[in-house]
Formats: C-alpha cells, structure tokens, sequence
C-alpha cells in the first residue's frame, strides 16, 4: 500500500474564499490531480456535496489554531477496543468498530490491504503492523452526520473531549 501526503487545512473556503473559523463545521474533499492529491476545504454553507471527480470527502470542524492540549494517542487502547468488537453484530458495535479501524490505519497500526464487496457491503481487509494478524471491517455505510457523531463517540470514550 502507498503512503499519500495530504495537505493540512487551508482554513478558507474554497467557494467563498472566506476564512474558517476555529470550531466552524467545515467539509474537506480530495481530488486526485495527476496522481497528487490536492485538498480543498468549504464552509457548512457554501457546500453542495463533492464535486464528481472528488476522490474522497469528509465533515469536520476546524481545529483551534494553537490548541492548549493536543490529545495523545494511545494505540494500545485504540486495538484493545478494537479487538473486543470483533464478531459484535449490533450495528451501533460495527459503526464503532468501523470508525476505530479508520484511526487505526491512519495511525499506521493497520494496514489497508484490500476492499472488496462481500453481500452487497463492502468490506476492508486490514492487516495489523506489528502482529501480522488479519482482520475484515464491514463498512456500514454512515452518513457524514452518523460518521461524525460515532467518531463523538469515540474521542468521548478515550477522554479526548
């Protein structure tokens, strides 16, 4: 699998050309460029969904310019949970499990190997870094506001807000 260097936020919308204010809801997409990714960040206002040759695209909030406390990552915690979610079939468990598996790879303590529809869901095979261990993520298919509201979930668990 290969690395991708993503930009950091430019903190102006890239419709209005206005500034994003620290805490503003904000929508980010990736558009492939000849093979480099270029990002542009819209306000809340301004977006009316990914352009269609948008690679990918998400919803945030725009962080605070000099945070006082960055949270610190604990990997260990993040794969214990993961771990005791694997085989759970309630779909709040999954969505959860989902998000975990999402930090993970970008932590780089998975690896994406894979995605494949299986039963009409797409599915992520993911390799652990360290131990080898292979592991399958059903995608649950979230809408950006589900997404965001697990990813809640998630920081709230670890202590993060």
């Amino acid at each position: 699998m290969t690395d991708y260097q993503i930009q950091n936020s430019t903190r102006r919308c890239a419709v209005t050309g206005q500034e994003l204010q620290p805490g503003q809801v904000c929508y980010s997409v990736l558009l492939d460029e000849g093979g480099t990714f270029v990002r542009l960040d819209y306000s809340e206002s301004a977006w009316q969904g990914p352009p269609p040759d948008a690679f990918s695209f998400w919803k945030g909030r725009v962080p605070a310019t000099n945070p006082s406390r960055r949270p610190t990552f604990d990997d260990e915690l993040l794969l214990e949970c993961f771990h005791r979610l694997e085989g759970e079939l309630e779909s709040s468990k999954q969505s959860f499990r989902y998000v975990l598996a999402l930090l993970l790879i970008r932590r780089r303590r998975l690896r994406l190997e894979k995605t494949e529809q299986e039963a009409g869901q797409e599915v992520m095979h993911l390799r652990c870094v360290r131990s080898g261990d292979r592991f399958c993520v059903v995608d649950p298919g979230l809408s950006d506001d589900e997404l965001e509201a697990v990813q809640e979930d998630v920081f709230r668990l670890l202590g993060w807000q």
